[in-house]
């Protein structure tokens, strides 16, 4: 079974999507260790925040199937649609005048390392449907490049995302997802698309990217919800 996953996830890579979105992209050339590995030993206090097989991890990770992606600020919008009332689109200039979060979070690479205490800036997704009449339960993010991945409504809402532009202080770096990306720290970060454009609310759930070729439908880190038989 694992080596079946590991075959359909080779494939992934292989394939001509060039639109990456995540850090985790290339996990498929990771050798990922089985349920229950621990990583590297951990003081109490950090272990307590690490969910399992996870370890601490102190630099920034850049990894991506494809090219980053540049879009001029000029050409850049981000939107809202699907199943709603009306749809939404905002300039970038629109998007950095609504209100503003400061956030610090944990996260967690589905490759096992997670970066403790990160901290970011941009518009709560909450603040993005404020006002809208929302009929569908699903979400697609859709990105530059192609990249897609799915979530449900209730884990975009109630304070749990955001569309984030700043991280440690300055402006997203490129290689990180900027102009802006989507924050969704209580999942595997290969939720937390990069190079983020818009999200389409769905009646029915759908399949993004990776999760059509073999990763977890959900991707919670405590459940470790890699593969999609976890």
């Amino acid at each position: 079974m694992i080596e079946r996953r590991e075959q359909r996830l080779e494939s992934a890579e292989r394939s001509q999507w060039s639109g990456a979105c995540t850090w985790t992209d290339r996990v498929m050339s990771e050798k990922i260790t089985s349920r229950g590995f621990q990583g590297r030993r951990q003081p109490g206090e950090v272990a307590g925040r690490l969910p399992p097989g996870q370890y601490v991890e102190r630099g920034f990770p850049v990894l991506s199937a494809g090219p980053t992606q540049h879009t001029p600020l000029d050409r850049w919008d981000f939107s809202i649609g699907g199943d709603i009332d009306q749809p939404k689109r905002w300039t970038w200039n629109e998007l950095r005048a609504l209100p503003r979060e400061s956030v610090t979070k944990d996260i967690h690479c589905v490759t096992k390392w997670s970066k403790l205490d990160t901290h970011w800036e941009g518009v709560s997704v909450d603040t993005l449907l404020a006002g809208v009449e929302v009929r569908g339960s699903y979400v697609m993010a859709f990105c530059d490049g192609g990249y897609t991945t799915n979530l449900p409504l209730q884990d975009l809402t109630g304070g749990r995302a955001w569309i984030v532009d700043t991280y440690e202080g300055r402006p997203l770096a490129p290689e990180h997802g900027g102009p802006v990306r989507l924050l969704v720290p209580h999942l595997y970060f290969w939720k937390s698309a990069k190079w983020v454009r818009g999200l389409r609310v769905m009646d029915q759930d759908e399949r993004g990217f990776w999760e059509s070729f073999g990763y977890h439908n959900y991707g919670d880190p405590w459940k470790e919800q890699r593969y999609s038989g976890d």
